[in-house]
């Protein structure tokens, strides 16, 4: 049988979690005992039985009478298998109805009859829009409050069908219901004749399976590279969930935004048997014919699908649920698939409430519950989709310090003409204060020429700090510098919140003050792609980076000046780097 995730939403004391209790129990979907147990508790404790202590668990849930967080059940009809998730309605927990709703392709949206469209009734509506569930029923619940009154029932069912037309989203239905006394829940109610519609049971089994994914191109986001070199086993296994797509051992694929290419040669699964073909919805991995530098966070493609959109600015629709509001230019963590970048709010083009769908334009800030459409920037290129064509890839979240704080979905490329690390530069230079010798005053004096060396693979420190010790014996003016000491010194503060980018960056500003200073200054970084090493130059700049690769070049752009095997050994390594020096006129010929 087919599987189907169905969300329950609506604001608190709407009756999600009777709804649920109810549709369990008049399904027989309860495990042998449930219902009398929870009756037995209830009158132990002198309270009324309630079908949604079915389900609310948490001892906070019931005394408070709210869910705190989503919870899940399961139940069967003759159609397929459900997983049901009840979503908190309470406006302090929508980022745990964002959570929930996320993994659904169809909603139930609960209205309390007497109460009438609240607020969050509202928020919920836009919410289930802004995550693509387009599948939607109304139900308007505790029919019984209102003497089950038809003219009640259409005055919530036009309020909120107008509400919800201003964003196109349209409910396949309106369902009138009591879920506490079963009022057309699974049958037809006798107390409502005026009603000649499906039950919600009938509503729920009409929804439509969402398309394979399949049949749909390949995606995959790269969790992580695993090395084995144990009985001399040097495979290097992509792993990661396929999201969409399948593949087949001998595709070519591409990574992006790299855009590096090589081949699948075998499938790898741990205690598993050989086998050729990968789909979606699997937690696997792959080797590939031709080693090329793969990082975490990298979206696999086949090279005969459809690629994804790649750059570092990109228009979005985001919900904000921060506890400050979300400001221009302050930076941010983005998480898209296994994806992990640092963020940057570049402009606003309009900010909306989402309970009351009134926009403001020429706004510098985001407040919280507010929903904005504005542009992203982020240091790195990152790639993605747009979330109508693949949710996977075009749904994200943004982090502010630890905590999640928005929710959203791309839904346009926006083209650059300068990129972030560019324009901060250029602020950076215009507002330097420069003191009154020139750089050519200290190469001069340092008989040297002042240049950034960035060493990078596993034996990068090692050749970083014979290289140093090399230098300062004959005379000349070097520094190295190791991560740890960045992280200990200039970035005592960082934690690793805001994403490599932000390391990446205070390293690019210590290069640019050491060479500005006249000396040869060196780094070393163990993994390093294209985007990062961008980063160093741009920030470097006038002064030039010389790239010395010790192992496997992980570049598809920049070609390395100096690559050292492997095999060869450290003073030999260290011979070639000094020539490199000698080349460029970082140091006199003579100095060889």
């Amino acid at each position: 049988m087919e599987q189907m995730n169905i969300v329950i939403v609506g604001h608190v004391d709407h009756g999600k979690s009777t709804l649920i209790g109810r549709l369990l129990a008049d399904t027989n979907s309860l495990p042998d005992g449930k219902l009398e147990s929870v009756r037995l508790m209830c009158e132990r404790n002198a309270k009324p039985f309630e079908y949604a202590f079915l389900l609310d668990a948490l001892k906070d849930e019931q005394s408070q009478g709210i869910t705190i967080d989503s919870a899940r059940c399961f139940f069967n009809t003759a159609k397929r298998r459900y997983i049901i998730i009840d979503a908190p309605g309470h406006i302090e927990f929508l980022k745990n109805m964002i959570t929930g709703a996320s993994r659904a392709e169809a909603a139930l949206l609960l209205i309390d009859a007497y109460e009438g469209v609240q607020e969050n009734s509202k928020r919920h509506g836009y919410m289930l829009h802004l995550l693509g569930i387009r599948q939607v029923v109304v139900v308007v619940n505790k029919m019984d409050l209102v003497n089950y009154d038809e003219a009640a029932f259409l005055k919530v069912k036009t309020e909120y069908e107008a509400f919800l037309g201003q964003f196109g989203l349209v409910p396949a239905a309106f369902i009138p219901i009591a879920a506490r006394d079963g009022e057309n829940m699974v049958t037809p109610s006798e107390k409502m004749p005026w009603y000649a519609g499906k039950s919600v049971l009938d509503h729920i089994d009409d929804f439509t399976q969402a398309k394979d994914k399949q049949e749909l191109p390949f995606r995959m986001s790269v969790q992580d590279v695993y090395k084995f070199t144990a009985a001399n086993d040097d495979r290097r296994i992509v792993a990661g969930t396929v999201m969409s797509g399948q593949l087949k051992v001998g595709e070519e694929v591409v990574f992006f935004p790299s855009q590096k290419r090589s081949r699948v040669k075998s499938i790898e699964g741990f205690n598993q048997a050989p086998r050729t073909t990968i789909s979606s919805g699997e937690a696997t991995g792959f080797t590939l014919e031709t080693q090329i530098y793969i990082r975490p966070g990298d979206l696999v493609v086949k090279a005969t699908d459809v690629p994804p959109l790649s750059g570092t600015t990109f228009k979005v629709s985001l919900f904000w649920l921060g506890r400050t509001p979300m400001t221009v230019g302050k930076a941010y963590k983005l998480k898209l698939a296994s994806t992990r970048v640092t963020v940057y709010l570049k402009e606003i083009v309009s900010v909306m409430d989402a309970s009351e769908l009134q926009t403001e334009d020429n706004r510098r800030e985001i407040g919280r519950h507010e929903v904005a459409e504005c542009v992203l920037e982020t240091l790195k290129p990152l790639a993605y989709d747009l979330a109508i064509d693949f949710e996977d890839t075009g749904r994200f979240v943004i982090v502010d310090g630890y905590e999640i704080a928005a929710g959203g979905i791309v839904i346009g490329q926006v083209a650059s003409e300068a990129s972030a690390v560019q324009k901060y530069r250029a602020q950076r230079d215009a507002s330097w204060e420069k003191g009154l010798v020139e750089i050519q005053q200290r190469q001069q004096l340092l008989g040297q020429r002042a240049r950034a060396v960035v060493f990078v693979g596993d034996r990068a420190p090692e050749l970083g700090k014979l290289l140093e010790q090399h230098l300062i014996s004959n005379g000349r003016l070097a520094y190295y510098l190791g991560r740890a000491s960045v992280l200990s010194g200039m970035g005592a503060d960082y934690t690793g919140a805001l994403g490599r980018e932000e390391f990446v960056r205070r390293l690019g500003e210590l290069a640019h003050m050491f060479t500005d200073a006249g000396l040869i200054f060196m780094t070393s970084m163990q993994e390093c792609d294209d985007a990062e090493l961008e980063i160093l130059s741009v920030l470097s700049d006038p002064f030039e980076i010389l790239v010395v690769v010790c192992g496997l070049n992980p570049f598809s752009q920049r070609v390395p000046d100096v690559q050292i095997s492997d095999a060869m050994d450290l003073e030999s390594a260290k011979s070639q780097v000094v020539q490199l020096l000698a080349d460029k006129d970082v140091v006199p010929e003579y100095f060889l």
